[in-house]
């Protein structure tokens, strides 16, 4: 039985990735898996400069999941480059690079730093931040910006290019613009803007206010995205979102994904991705598919018209 995907020339020996944020650099589930088992992870995301997060609570549990509001805290890209990243390519799994910023020409000068390090095979491109010279708006519900990011990035290095998409917008046309841009794949969806409160303190449980909702409770949301995303561009998708059980993972299989990202699942279950690859040997042994590649795209859907259903 082969679970091996491809994105582009990268090949995995499986479709389950561990998330950004959720891994650290490769060493932080060490005890409860190998790395030899997954088929890789992306790295917490740096940004230009050391940034020290988000004051305290950080992170608050809802049902059915959790906000966060870390903050992208992280020792800055030249750091992470010259101290960390050696460490990380001797990981025996294939490690994406994930980079964010504040300013669009940031992107393109990370990627130029990560070209000259050597060893980077795929970057995957945080659009969910907030652009500080046009007023805080996030760079990925633009479709033009998302193009001229990815342009940039794409003029910098060979590596390759993951846009990561926002669910707080349309993501048909920022999928679109990011490949006009260059990109070689997609992942999504990010987090979901949420907000909890301490009733009795009458105040938010996060020290931010707001944060990212993840877990299980956005997966109906994420699919549906992965899959309106996955019939509008020929580039492979990854699929990110509440992603917790095997069937799980052949759920954004079948609708297109290539591979997922698993990230909130570990908090309450460490070993959740390697249950979810011995799941996915069962399923295709049980419905005849010598390959994993034969459940990517499967999807019966007969006459139904998702496209614009609203309930």
């Amino acid at each position: 039985m082969s679970l091996e995907v491809k994105l582009g020339d990268i090949v995995l020996r499986n479709p389950v990735l561990v998330a950004s944020g959720a891994y650290g650099y490769g060493d932080d589930y060490s005890a409860f898996f190998d790395n030899s088992v997954i088929g890789g992870f992306v790295t917490k995301s740096v940004t230009p400069r050391p940034r020290r997060g988000n004051p305290h609570p950080r992170v608050a549990e809802t049902p059915c999941g959790m906000l966060n509001s870390i903050g992208l805290e992280n020792s800055g890209i030249d750091h992470f480059l010259e101290r960390e990243w050696p460490a990380v390519l001797e990981k025996p799994c294939v490690p994406i690079l994930s980079i964010a910023a504040s300013a669009a020409e940031e992107y393109a000068e990370m990627c130029a730093k990560a070209e000259r390090a050597g060893g980077v095979r795929a970057i995957e491109i945080n659009l969910s931040c907030p652009n500080v010279k046009e007023g805080g708006r996030t760079f990925g519900t633009d479709p033009r910006v998302v193009e001229s990011i990815l342009r940039g990035c794409r003029r910098e290095t060979s590596a390759f290019l993951i846009a990561k998409l926002t669910p707080n917008t349309d993501p048909v046309p920022i999928a679109r613009g990011a490949e006009a841009g260059g990109a070689d794949g997609l992942s999504l969806i990010n987090t979901l803007l949420g907000m909890a409160i301490d009733v009795e303190r009458r105040r938010p449980k996060l020290a931010m206010g707001m944060g990212g909702l993840s877990g299980p409770a956005i997966r109906p949301v994420a699919l549906a995205m992965t899959y309106r995303v996955c019939r509008t561009t020929s580039l492979p998708v990854i699929g990110i979102g509440g992603i917790s059980t095997w069937s799980d993972v052949v759920e954004f299989l079948l609708v297109g994904a290539t591979a997922v990202q698993v990230g909130t699942a570990l908090f309450s279950d460490p070993v959740a991705p390697i249950e979810m690859i011995a799941g996915l040997n069962e399923y295709c042994v049980r419905h005849g598919h010598e390959s994993i590649t034969g459940v990517i795209g499967a999807l019966e859907s007969g006459d139904l018209i998702l496209e614009g259903v609203h309930a």
